[in-house]
């Protein structure tokens, strides 16, 4: 069972307490106030009835929570996945969206379950950041400007970026600024309390007074649409569905990128959250858990799923203990849809776009793209490319470019990566063998201070592999030295890891140092803000062969760690105390 859906990681509810209880439960009060909005609101982007997306962030959240190694990813709809099915006009196909959707989550569920059986997993590993920053910037402004029509009461059109601002100028003359003040007085809202304190559920908060305004001065009368005007939110629990046969074939290349799309944000959101919380992924489970919950969804009503940024970093700041946080989440919308379905009825579509460009902002993340602008050539072709394809092509098109161009990419840069720990013989000399490797008599590795030495090409594809051999270096008041040696390719990938890596061993007490760097690499870290992260002292500049000069780089690491002195790696150690200390 340790390699089917990830059984093993049920760990966390080996001992479950009732604080363990308490903290699922807070974290899932407060994101459901989230999904909410969100599913209703995401629903609209992929050009479903407003309930899927509530379908969409309950069941499939639960059966998500229960098979994904780990234990914070909140599954359900997403911006991203949503204005790619929304970019496929379902509806332009003479299909109807319910049974379309149902249909593709269905398919979605079962490519992602083949695809964690068979192992491709690796796959994912290939598609570069700035790709999938170039799709999540490129499809923030889609939404913002697929929003437009809502926020003024207007027709608008399906197509290309430019075909749909061409739409919304020629359509000024019919604006309705009774829609367009709801918008911007729900953005507004939601703005104001973000400040005041980030919190609090703004978006809930802003939804709920603009549908009591729009009961209490019938806004429909205005000109102003409800939900319900588009499809009324039945007071229910989800109805048993299942897939359109006939649908598969005419529905498979759709499904093939959301599945990619799918696993790319959920693996993204994983790895993001497990930097904090230390936890450790196993892709092939979260393959298989994120088909499960796609197929579930495709039983419940719902439409494609796929791992929550917004969601899960709420979930995690809001002291979620193990994966029930994701059940109970689930649980409390179908609560939610029992019982206020006909009140979410009347919250207005303007108020719902205002929602939606918050939504567009904030995936507009500036930092990042100076981070990836500031990289090397690659990340920003990258990018820029990606970003383009979104804005000139249907975004299943533009998923398959950003695709093809990582896996060039990683084509281009392969070469056998080369991790070795560098030990050193009671005599003083160095030699290099596996991590963890058996050590003959005289050979000596220091606990306290592990060094290993990297070579060959570092790029994007390899992150996972570099996080997955050095996270067991990571110990209580360890420094951690790495070696580059005659190291090429440096990307901006590499250095995010790196800089999530320095923040895990300072987290536990030690000190990242970095040795053998070069000019182009040292450039490269300058220009996107690492070296200011973790520090000049903790870079240090020599030549290639670490026997030279490594006794500097330990005086260092052991300065780092306010120690005068650690010799264990030779046999004696005045320090000895202290590395009792360490075990």
């Amino acid at each position: 069972m340790a390699g089917f859906a990830g059984f093993t990681s049920f760990r966390d509810l080996e001992h479950y307490s009732r604080s363990d209880f308490r903290g699922d439960w807070v974290a899932a009060i407060t994101m459901v106030f989230m999904a909410v909005p969100q599913g209703i609101a995401y629903a609209m982007i992929a050009g479903f009835p407003p309930a899927m997306g509530l379908y969409a962030a309950a069941i499939p959240t639960m059966v998500g929570a229960f098979f994904r190694s780990s234990r914070h990813v909140n599954i359900g709809p997403t911006n991203a996945i949503s204005i790619l099915i929304g970019s496929a006009a379902l509806w332009s196909m003479a299909l109807n969206p319910v049974e379309a959707g149902i249909t593709l989550a269905f398919l979605v569920g079962v490519l992602q379950i083949g695809a964690g059986v068979i192992g491709v997993g690796i796959v994912i590993n290939l598609i570069s950041a700035p790709v999938v920053l170039g799709y999540i910037t490129g499809a923030g402004v889609l939404i913002g400007v697929g929003q437009l029509p809502n926020l003024t009461s207007t027709t608008g059109v399906i197509g290309t970026l430019w075909v749909q601002i061409d739409s919304w100028l020629n359509g000024s003359e019919h604006f309705n600024l009774w829609s367009l003040g709801v918008a911007i007085g729900t953005m507004a809202t939601i703005v104001v309390l973000r400040r005041f304190d980030r919190r609090i559920p703004g978006p809930i908060i802003a939804l709920m007074v603009a549908t009591f305004l729009s009961v209490a001065f019938r806004f429909d009368e205005l000109g102003l649409e409800r939900i319900a005007d588009l499809s009324s939110i039945p007071a229910s629990l989800p109805e048993l569905t299942g897939p359109k046969l006939s649908l598969l074939g005419e529905l498979f290349p759709l499904a093939v990128a959301v599945s990619v799309l799918s696993c790319v944000e959920a693996s993204s959101v994983g790895r993001s959250i497990a930097t904090m919380s230390g936890q450790k992924l196993d892709s092939r489970a979260d393959f298989i858990g994120m088909g499960l919950a796609n197929l579930s969804a495709g039983f419940c009503g719902a439409y494609p799923v796929s791992g929550s940024l917004s969601r899960s970093v709420l979930n995690y700041t809001s002291g979620a203990r193990t994966r029930l946080s994701g059940v109970f989440c689930g649980l409390l919308m179908l609560v939610v849809l029992l019982f206020l379905g006909p009140v979410v009825d009347h919250t207005p579509i303007a108020a719902l776009a205002g929602l939606l460009m918050i939504v567009a902002w904030d995936l507009v993340d500036v930092s990042q793209i100076r981070e990836i602008l500031s990289g090397s050539w690659t990340d920003r072709l990258s990018f820029m490319v990606t970003v383009l394809g979104t804005w000139a092509f249907p975004l299943d098109k533009a998923i398959y470019l950003g695709v093809a161009l990582s896996l060039l990419g990683a084509l281009r840069g392969f070469k056998r990566l080369r991790i070795e720990e560098l030990v050193r013989h009671e005599k003083g000399n160095w030699k290099s063998c596996g991590l963890n490797e058996p050590l003959v008599r005289g050979w000596r590795r220091c606990e306290t201070v592990r060094v290993v030495q990297i070579s060959g090409r570092l790029f994007f594809a390899l992150e996972s592999k570099l996080r997955e051999r050095l996270s067991d270096l990571v110990g209580p008041g360890r420094a951690v030295v790495i070696h580059l040696k005659g190291v090429s390719g440096m990307d901006v990938t590499i250095t995010r890891w790196l800089r999530d890596f320095a923040s895990e061993v300072r987290a536990h007490g030690g000190v990242l140092i970095l040795s053998g760097i070069s000019e182009s690499t040292y450039e490269l870290w300058r220009r996107v803000g690492f070296i200011e992260h973790i520090g000049h002292s903790c870079l240090f500049h020599g030549g290639q062969n670490w026997w030279r000069y490594s006794d500097g780089v330990l005086d260092r690491a052991w300065a780092k760690l306010d120690w005068d002195e650690c010799s264990a790696c030779l046999g004696s150690c005045p320090t000895s105390s202290a590395q009792q200390l360490m075990g």
